[in-house]
């Protein structure tokens, strides 16, 4: 007689729930790109050519308001900053999860930062091809990065979200605080114009280079400080989405809370600190950041909520290559590619007709362009 031995299966070890890819963080952010690579001038040259009233009332939203004021154009690059925000919970946060180090995380987030900062400087000055007094330091792509990286530092190594909130608010009041009690030489403190605060004050002392507005630099060094509080928003929204204790409804509802409240903050801040996008105050990251949430929560609503997602293609092959297709503007010449493939079929019609389908056919040049890359499954990642 034998004995038999039965081997006790091992326990199985909890895997953390796969999370769902938000198809909208991916198609909002193609549809923020895609005014960027030309959608813009499409309305710009409707307007000119027709009259049409609608036309006009969304040219004069796509353009910058001059100081003070908010206009939707505002709202497209601070809308990059926190959709990179969103973002981090499933990138950072699923890499956490799996148990990677913090240490590990932080290099690459600012690696990452730095590159951003160094394409920026390329991309204003291009190779080697200006002396550094005539360079411009401040870009876009820099205070995408350092606001981003900071934001995501701080999610690294502040797990606790309340503490995040602290920290937010904490940067918006003290840069208000500085903004108006800081004095600057000749103009004394609270100057909110360009050349009497101390925005462009701190910019003229320690900005290498040249700057944007020769007195002031829209994305120079103090005005970094509140961008960081733009990323630390996407984050907040960002988290919420990828929380699997909340209903796609409970979702909804903060996304739509939260923008709405902010909007609401901004503008009452506007009172006595003025919206204004060059200066990045306060109350501009909240009004832009509540439109922000509000964009976020419709396209959530429609993509990811009532799954209708064939139209988003257009815009994902664009949000795919974003920073991509940005760049290449610098080293493509798409106009004069648009121009050789559609001119002598434009020839036959109007004038009027002819500047449409001139820009149309510019922004099908870049969409084919990113179309190709997609299809190759070429992506730049920094």
């Amino acid at each position: 007689m034998h004995s038999s031995t039965v081997a006790t299966p091992e326990p199985a070890v909890a895997q953390p729930a796969p999370v769902r890819r938000l198809l909208s963080l991916d198609a909002l952010r193609g549809f923020d790109m895609f005014w960027i690579m030309g959608g813009e001038e499409v309305i710009h040259v409707l307007a000119k050519t027709t009259g049409w009233a609608w036309a006009l009332v969304m040219a004069d939203q796509l353009t910058h308001a001059q100081w003070n004021g908010f206009r939707a154009y505002d709202c497209i690059f601070p809308l990059f900053l926190f959709l990179a925000g969103v973002s981090t919970p499933y990138s950072l946060g699923s890499r956490l999860d799996k148990g990677d180090s913090r240490s590990k995380l932080a290099r690459k987030v600012i690696i990452r930062g730095l590159i951003l900062v160094l394409l920026g400087i390329i991309y204003n000055n291009g190779l080697f091809e200006k002396p550094i007094a005539e360079m411009r330091f401040g870009s876009v792509l820099a205070r995408i990065g350092l606001g981003g990286m900071f934001a995501q530092l701080i999610y690294l190594y502040i797990r606790n979200e309340r503490t995040r909130y602290g920290i937010f608010a904490g940067i918006l009041l003290g840069y208000w605080a500085l903004l108006l009690l800081v004095p600057v030489p000749g103009f004394g403190a609270g100057n909110l114009s360009m050349e009497g605060s101390l925005v462009g004050y701190v910019d003229r002392l320690f900005m290498p280079g040249r700057l944007h507005k020769v007195i002031h630099d829209p994305e120079g060094l103090l005005s970094t400080l509140p961008a960081i509080c733009t990323g630390l928003l996407g984050i907040f929204a960002g988290t919420a989405l990828r929380y699997a204790g909340l209903s796609d409804g409970k979702k909804l509802q903060r996304l739509v809370v939260g923008g709405v409240a902010c909007l609401a903050l901004g503008w009452l801040w506007n009172l006595v600190f003025p919206v204004n996008k060059n200066l990045w105050t306060s109350s501009f990251v909240l009004v832009a950041g509540g439109w922000s949430l509000l964009m976020l929560s419709l396209f959530y609503w429609i993509i990811d909520i009532q799954n209708l997602r064939r139209w988003t293609f257009f815009f994902i092959v664009i949000g795919m290559n974003s920073i991509l297709i940005y760049l290449a503007n610098r080293v493509i010449d798409f106009e004069y590619t648009a121009h050789f493939l559609f001119s002598g079929i434009l020839h036959f019609f109007s004038e009027p007709i002819q500047l449409v389908g001139g820009t149309l056919a510019f922004l099908a040049v870049k969409w084919l362009f990113l179309y190709f890359l997609y299809t190759k499954k070429v992506f730049l990642r920094v």
